[in-house]
């Protein structure tokens, strides 16, 4: 099928990577501190500029809670499908929230530099310059390690240092405000307390459950759950052997009228490998359910999903409870040896229209080209493509620079 033709240049502007709705919000956020600078005339004093600092800081690790992150979804997706596209297409791109938590760590960094700099210029005491330098240091180590050229190539390494790093920061960030504070009633120490509980709050709901493990073939294993949780479709959840160190989210898979969900884990890495090989009889879940990408179905009134390989796993929730009409083109290599054939039957079930796509039989395809078929054949307003980096860019902005409202994963975290 021919695609058509490309949007206006100033269209295919605003689709430009750099422009991207996470791109809009972390401007945003750094354009609202500096109205507040315009505002006020000028730089505020050392009060005011160790609240901004916490402020903004505060803001970057809120908006990465899960239940924040649960009601944003909730909220954008309120709206109904009698809504005009355009508002929907824009509410649909919440999951670029994570555009408020880049501005506000990089504002909150630049405010705190800002404050070190005034105190070492005044009367700043020892204590106070030598956990001032420390920290803001710190905050340089944890803002560098998580730009895109360090976290794509070292993401085990960035992680663990947002995570280490962001827990040695909120201490020193109490001890800076206690040593700084005027009486208990000091604003920072109450923010303090929100940001403390926010990060606090997943590992309060850390527990160890009993897992059992299907292995179709030796590329995935289907980790099924039942410890008294039945997540929503299109959640996910976060799974360790190792809790301190490294964490994997998957999408869950709870299955219409049975309780408890599946996760469909694919061979892609150490860790993943390691865990269809030597498969585990327990795990470390966090016990908080978060809101995914392809939630979004809600605002369109017909969606295509473009999945391929293990990107069916998060697809699947939503075909099974098939809240929002929906048609699914899925491109995988041996579709029925490598996931079973009961997964495959299980799909074709509800999806007896499917475009099954076997790589291994007939090649790589097109999938800016299938996609655009299915949604036009389909007559769908929408396209969610769940897949790896590359293509998923390829698809949603293929599409979205010819006027089709198209979403996927961003990989800001």
């Amino acid at each position: 099928m021919v695609l058509p033709p490309l949007t206006s240049w100033p269209r295919r502007v605003l689709k430009h990577p750099r422009l991207t709705h996470y791109h809009r919000l972390a401007a945003l956020v750094v354009a609202a501190n500096l109205a507040l600078v315009w505002v006020a005339g000028g730089l505020p004093d050392d009060r005011s500029l160790g609240h901004a600092a916490l402020a903004n800081l505060a803001l970057a690790v809120v908006v990465r809670q899960q239940y924040v992150i649960n009601f944003f979804f909730r909220v954008a997706t309120a709206a109904p499908v009698t809504w005009p596209l355009k508002v929907r297409w824009t509410l649909a791109k919440v999951y670029h929230f994570g555009g408020l938590h880049m501005g506000g760590a990089l504002a909150g960094t630049v405010w705190f530099l800002t404050l070190t700099v005034t105190l070492t210029a005044g009367d700043g005491t020892g204590p106070v310059l030598a956990v001032s330098y420390a920290l803001f240091a710190l905050l340089a180590v944890v803002v560098a390690t998580a730009l895109p050229p360090f976290r794509s190539r070292f993401h085990d390494h960035f992680e663990k240092i947002h995570r280490f790093g962001g827990w040695a920061a909120l201490l020193l960030f109490w001890a800076h405000t206690l040593l700084l504070a005027r009486g208990p009633g000091e604003v920072g120490i109450w923010v303090l307390v929100l940001v403390t509980f926010s990060v606090a709050l997943p590992w309060l709901r850390l527990r160890k459950v009993d897992v059992r493990i299907e292995r179709p073939s030796s590329h995935v294993a289907l980790a099924r759950f039942d410890h008294g949780v039945t997540p929503f479709a299109g959640s996910s959840t976060a799974i360790s052997r190792s809790p301190l160190t490294e964490w994997h989210s998957f999408a869950n898979v709870p299955t219409p009228g049975q309780s408890g969900f599946r996760l469909t884990i694919s061979r892609a890495g150490d860790w993943t490998g390691s865990f269809i090989d030597d498969a585990p009889s327990r795990v470390w879940v966090k016990g908080i359910t978060t809101a995914g990408v392809a939630n979004v179905e809600t605002l369109f009134r017909k969606v295509v999903y473009v999945a391929t390989g293990s990107g069916i796993g998060p697809c699947l929730p939503h075909l099974l409870a098939a809240e929002v009409p929906s048609r699914l083109v899925w491109a995988t290599r041996d579709p029925r040896t490598t996931y079973g054939d009961g997964l495959v039957e299980e799909i074709l079930a509800v999806q007896p229209d499917a475009v099954v796509w076997d790589t291994g039989r007939y090649g790589k395809p097109d999938m800016v080209r299938l996609a655009y078929a299915a949604y036009a054949e389909f007559g769908a307003e929408a396209v969610i493509c769940i897949s790896n980096k590359k293509l998923t860019w390829q698809v949603v902005h293929g599409l979205e620079r010819r006027g089709i409202p198209a979403y996927g994963a961003i990989w800001d975290s």
